[in-house]
C-alpha cells in the first residue's frame, strides 16, 4: 500500500500556516476568557460566555506540537545538521529576545503586585534556557519552549550520528518506549523521551514522511498508535484540570478535539487540503510565534489594571487587537530585519569553527 506524492520536500506548505494562527488563537481564548480568572490569580476579570468553550482552547499547544513534528523533520530532512541548527536559532531566537523584553519592560511598568521580575532572571530568560537552569519564567508560556528544544535536541541528535534517513525506524523506537513508560513509568526516561507529548511530534513527523515519501501501512499504524496514545494521556488527565480549575472538562469534547488534529494534519499529509493553502497564509503564520510569546502576562497585566474600569467585551477584543498589532511590529520590525543577517552571522561563525577544527585535527596529526 503505497502512493507517491507528485513532488518531495521543499515546497511550503501553506494551510500550515493557517493551522499555526489558529493554534495561537486558541490559547489565546484558553488563557483571557477562562486560565487567567479560574485559577492562581492571574487575571481579575472573568469572561463567563466564552469560558465553557475557551477552556478546551489549551488544546491548541498540542496541536502546535504535531505542526512542529511535520515542520521540524522537513527542515532536518535534507541531513545538514549545521543548517538544522542555525534555521532554528534564527526562527526562534530574535522575536524571543524582543518579546521577552517587552514582558519584562511591562512587568516593571505595571506588573505589581501580581507580576515580578528581577534583572539577573529576565537575563538569564533571554539564553531560552531558564527552566534548564532552575530560573522561573517571564511568562507562563515559555514552558512549550522547553519542551520545543527538547524535541530539537533528539533531532539534532539524529543529525549528529547521520541517521536522518532512517527516521522512520526511530520514531517506531520513540512510540514503542513512549507507550512502554505510560504504561511503566520511569520519570527520567519519561522526560528524556518527552513522553507526555511524544504523540503529536511523532504524528506531525509520522504526517511528513506520508507528505514527502507517501502513504504506507507501517505509516498509518504508528499514526492511528499515536492517535491512541494521545487521547489515553489526555482522557487521564481531565481529572487534575478539572480540580485545579474548578471546572467539568468533557472527556468527549476532549477526545473529539484531539481526533480533529490528527485527522487535519492526515489530510495535510495525504494532500487533500491544497484548496486552503492556495490562499497564502504566511502573515497569519508569521504572526503566531509574537503572538503566541506576547499576549499572555501582559494580556493579564491590561485585564487587571483596567478592570472594571472598562467594559470587559471592549479590554478582551481590544487587548486581542493590540496583542496582533504588537506581533505584526515585531515581526517586521524584528524578524524580518535580523534573520538574515543573524543567518549569515552564524554561517560564517560555524564554518570558521570548522575550518579552525579541522586545522587544528591536521595539524596534531602531522606532529603523531
Amino acid at each position: 500500500m503505497t502512493a507517491q506524492p507528485k513532488n518531495m520536500t521543499g515546497a511550503r506548505v501553506h494551510e500550515i500556516d493557517l493551522l499555526r494562527f489558529f493554534a495561537a488563537l486558541s490559547v489565546v481564548f484558553y488563557h483571557y476568557a477562562f486560565r487567567g480568572y479560574a485559577a492562581d490569580g492571574l487575571s481579575l476579570m472573568p469572561y463567563p460566555s466564552l469560558a465553557p468553550l475557551a477552556k478546551y482552547g489549551s488544546l491548541g499547544v498540542e496541536l502546535f506540537f504535531m505542526i512542529s513534528g511535520f515542520v521540524i523533520l522537513m527542515t532536518a530532512a535534507h541531513g545538514n545538521l549545521k543548517g538544522f541548527v542555525v534555521s532554528r536559532i534564527v526562527r526562534l531566537y530574535p522575536a524571543f529576545w524582543a518579546c521577552c523584553t517587552i514582558t519584562f519592560a511591562t512587568i516593571i511598568l505595571i506588573g505589581a503586585p501580581t507580576y515580578s521580575a528581577s534583572l539577573s532572571q529576565y537575563l538569564i530568560n533571554m539564553t531560552m534556557l531558564s527552566k534548564f537552569v532552575g530560573v522561573p519564567a517571564i511568562d507562563g508560556v515559555y514552558w512549550s519552549l522547553f519542551v520545543e528544544m527538547r524535541f530539537y535536541a533528539l533531532i539534532a541528535m539524529i543529525l549528529l550520528i547521520r541517521k536522518i534517513d532512517q527516521t522512520q525506524l526511530l520514531l517506531m523506537l520513540w512510540l514503542t518506549g513512549s507507550v512502554i513508560l505510560e504504561i511503566l513509568p520511569i520519570s527520567k526516561l519519561r522526560y528524556l523521551l518527552i513522553v507526555d507529548y511524544s504523540a503529536y511530534f511523532i504524528a506531525g513527523a509520522m504526517c511528513f514522511l506520508i507528505w514527502s515519501k507517501g502513504i504506507s501501512v507501517s505509516r498509518v499504524c504508528m499514526l492511528l498508535v499515536s492517535w491512541i496514545l494521545g487521547i489515553y494521556q489526555a482522557i487521564k488527565g481531565i481529572s487534575q484540570i478539572e480540580k485545579h480549575y474548578n471546572t467539568t472538562m468533557n472527556s468527549y469534547v476532549v477526545a473529539g478535539i484531539i481526533t480533529s488534529f490528527f485527522v487535519i494534519m492526515f489530510l495535510v499529509s495525504i494532500r487533500r487540503t491544497g484548496f486552503i493553502g492556495r490562499s497564502r497564509w504566511i502573515m497569519a503564520g508569521a504572526l503566531t510565534y509574537p503572538v503566541y510569546l506576547l499576549h499572555q502576562n501582559i494580556g493579564f497585566m491590561i485585564f487587571n489594571i483596567a478592570y472594571p474600569a472598562i467594559n470587559k467585551h471592549v479590554l478582551l477584543w481590544g487587548t486581542i487587537i493590540l496583542m496582533l498589532g504588537a506581533a505584526y511590529a515585531v515581526h517586521i520590525a524584528v524578524e524580518k530585519r535580523f534573520a538574515l543577517p543573524m543567518k549569515n552571522a552564524l554561517n560564517y561563525s560555524f564554518d570558521a569553527i570548522h575550518c579552525l577544527a579541522t586545522h587544528a585535527c591536521e595539524h596534531i596529526k602531522m606532529r603523531r
